[in-house]
């Protein structure tokens, strides 16, 4: 990886990430706590029922599924089960789980498990691979984290947390959301011997939102008044950072020994910072909020320096 190439992922990618992340900041400071919940359920119902439906069809319907492309979220859910384990131990056996409730304790491993690999990793994944990389990203989102989130992640977050005895119907609401049958149908589209092009077209401007007004949304999530972070939170967003994308690497040099770019981006993808999706589990399921933001608040800042570390290492 060249100076120039980092300054120019940085110029057309991570600059627009972070100023929207930044407006979504200023525009935190404009609102008391009501209006940030009200604007932020706004967002997420319009973006989860319309946006990234069409973002996910888009990428699924022009999708060639073979094994190199299954091996992106293969890989993810690999290194994510491999490296829940031991952050459980490091976080709830252990010391390095300080003096934190458990509440906080199950909230900060799922923030060292689910990253933001569809918000964050469809703009980066496109600029490296181009159309293809969205649909690694898709692919990733929809067919490993997900899926995770609303079984593994419920379970955390119930079983561990501790707040709360009733899960309610975890994989009734994975089925019930939106973006997954648009994936699906997408795949579906993909199979079928139709020009299917057109509708592409219309879903892809239907979806360009979909990433901005995520990360507006960020910006608006995190309390960045209150930065300060405890032990606890470093670590587990070196976990994420760091061990987790290691992880998914070793696994890429094991099973797919003539890396593609399918297993490079897999890498990357393991390699994102706590999705926004974690704050609005732990919010259901009683965990410790504010550790969940800060959280992700670090893992999004500190993501500037793993990046290129892992660019430089993907070659």
């Amino acid at each position: 990886m060249t100076l120039d190439f980092y300054f120019d992922l940085l110029a057309q990618v991570l600059l627009p990430m972070g100023l929207l992340i930044a407006a979504g900041a200023i525009w935190r400071t404009r609102l008391d706590d009501a209006g940030i919940r009200a604007v932020r359920g706004y967002i997420t119902t319009v973006t989860i029922n319309l946006f990234t439906p069409a973002l996910l069809f888009a990428a699924a319907a022009t999708a060639r599924v073979d094994s190199n492309l299954l091996s992106v979220p293969l890989l993810l859910a690999l290194s994510m089960l491999a490296t829940g384990l031991p952050l459980y131990f490091l976080l709830f056996r252990t010391r390095f789980g300080g003096s934190c409730s458990q509440a906080a304790r199950a909230g900060l491993l799922l923030c060292g498990i689910f990253g933001n690999v569809l918000f964050m990793g469809y703009p980066l994944l496109t600029y490296l691979y181009g159309e293809a990389g969205g649909q690694y990203a898709a692919f990733a989102d929809m067919s490993a984290t997900t899926p995770l989130l609303w079984t593994a992640g419920v379970w955390i977050a119930v079983k561990l947390g501790g707040q709360t005895k009733e899960a309610g119907h975890p994989l009734k609401q994975l089925f019930s959301l939106p973006p997954l049958w648009a994936f699906a149908a997408g795949v579906l589209a993909a199979q079928l011997p139709i020009d299917r092009q057109p509708l592409v077209n219309a879903a892809h401007f239907i979806g360009q939102p979909t990433v901005p007004v995520m990360l507006l949304m960020l910006g608006l999530s995190i309390p960045w008044a209150q930065l300060k972070p405890s032990k606890p939170v470093l670590m587990v967003v070196g976990f994420k950072l760091l061990l987790l994308p290691l992880t998914a690497f070793l696994l890429a040099l094991a099973l797919f020994p003539a890396m593609t770019d399918a297993q490079r981006g897999a890498v990357l993808e393991a390699g994102m910072p706590t999705m926004l999706m974690a704050l609005g589990v732990a919010d259901r399921y009683r965990l410790d909020v504010e550790r969940v933001a800060l959280t992700v608040a670090w893992g999004t800042v500190l993501f500037l320096l793993s990046l290129p570390l892992w660019l430089i290492m993907l070659g």
